[in-house]
């Protein structure tokens, strides 16, 4: 296993800005080592943009995301971070499930709505 990863390694592997990873850095999301004014990435650092990245593809915010991490980094834990994770994605799936309900009634009234102006039109005699 590497010691270190430059940034620029790290942008490429995970397809993301310089900007990025400065950014998860200031948020306290990582903590490269700094030798003057280059970052050096340990492959902690690789995992946790790794786990980030996957709790955005999954929408989770950055502060959700944050909560996570340091659950695992202090008490209690993996077992505590396991059940808070478990929970977020469980209020993750209901938000989208809500979602599709929002979504499917919103079509039923544009299908309702287009039925009438159809109808109106052979009321018209307007062929369609």
């Amino acid at each position: 296993m590497r010691e270190y990863y430059s940034i620029t390694e790290l942008t490429r592997e995970f397809d993301i800005s310089t900007r990025t990873l400065r950014f998860y850095e200031d948020e306290g999301l990582i903590q490269p080592v700094r030798r003057g004014r280059t970052r050096l990435f340990r492959p902690s650092d690789r995992h946790l943009v790794r786990q980030i990245l996957r709790g955005k593809r999954l929408g989770f915010s950055i502060n959700e995301i944050r909560e996570i991490i340091q659950m695992y980094r202090e008490p209690p834990g993996e077992v505590g971070q396991l059940k808070l994770l478990i929970t977020r994605i469980n209020e993750k799936k209901e938000d989208l499930r809500q979602k599709r309900r929002d979504l499917e009634e919103t079509l039923a009234e544009l299908d309702q709505a287009e039925e009438s102006c159809v109808e109106r039109l052979v009321e018209l005699g307007v062929n369609t």
